[in-house]
């Protein structure tokens, strides 16, 4: 071995334990952070507002599955095609001749005890003071634990941002004293939205007159969307199958559809 051969090899072994020595990035959401001077600084998109507690009840007696909520979300959030924030599945319940069909809606559960949010190596995934999980794509680096950790399913990828997307209930609405656009678009009018910490708000009246379920309860994280009339067969299994006709089209070999491609 030549002497500068030995020199380079020497070095290089220097940088190695001089790498191996230095401490480990700061992993927090608050040293992350920094990255965006908004957040830093307290803008109300991503503070919040302070005494709120937003929370959906979902009355499922009053959803007709027609798809107005998940045609709603996509356009006012402009959401990828084939993606979704929110969408209602179709189930069948019961054993012949005792069968019938049920839908659920479902969406980001905001739980207060977020796995995704305590998953999120960058903080980009965080909780507002108002209760909205939310994720900040200037920080995301798309590596999916906060998908992964989901116990719902309710998490995407996003293909254009290149980033971890969800529902945000509308967050760039309620911030200006509107309605979820799923809320808004409603047909059945099975969805409410309000203030868990207002006595008079709709969704303390529902929530105070009303049995109500959440979806996995198992999974320990307390979600703040509530269900009224939520059939047990369904509420361990949130991610829900495939549309009853996206079901037959492909048992009888014709191409699926989706509402963004019919005329």
């Amino acid at each position: 071995m030549t002497d500068d051969r030995r020199a380079l090899l020497q070095r290089l072994g220097l940088v190695l334990v001089a790498a191996a020595a230095a401490p480990a990035a700061p992993a927090s959401a608050a040293a992350f952070s920094r990255r965006n001077p908004g957040r830093d600084a307290g803008d109300p998109r991503y503070a919040g507002q302070a005494g709120r507690r937003w929370a959906m009840v979902i009355d499922l007696r009053k959803c007709v599955g027609c798809q107005a909520c998940t045609a709603a979300c996509k356009v006012e959030n402009g959401i990828p095609e084939r993606r979704f924030r929110t969408w209602a599945p179709e189930y069948e319940l019961g054993r012949y001749p005792r069968v019938r069909k049920a839908f659920l809606p479902q969406l980001c559960n905001h739980c207060e005890e977020a796995a995704c949010v305590r998953v999120c190596p960058t903080g980009a995934t965080f909780r507002r003071a108002d209760g909205v999980v939310a994720v900040d794509s200037s920080i995301c680096w798309g590596c999916g634990y906060c998908l992964n950790a989901c116990p719902y399913d309710k998490r995407y990828f996003n293909p254009l941002t290149r980033t971890a997307d969800k529902c945000t209930f509308c967050a760039h609405r309620i911030d200006q004293g509107l309605l979820p656009a799923c809320v808004e678009s409603c047909v059945g009018g099975a969805r409410f939205f309000g203030d868990l910490n207002d006595p008079g708000s709709e969704v303390v009246r529902l929530l105070r007159t009303f049995p109500t379920a959440v979806l996995n309860p198992a999974a320990g994280t307390r979600p703040q969307v509530y269900y009224i009339g939520l059939p047990g067969e369904v509420a361990a299994s949130p991610a829900g199958p495939p549309t009853l006709e996206d079901a037959a089209r492909h048992r009888d070999g014709v191409p699926e559809e989706d509402w963004t491609t019919r005329g």
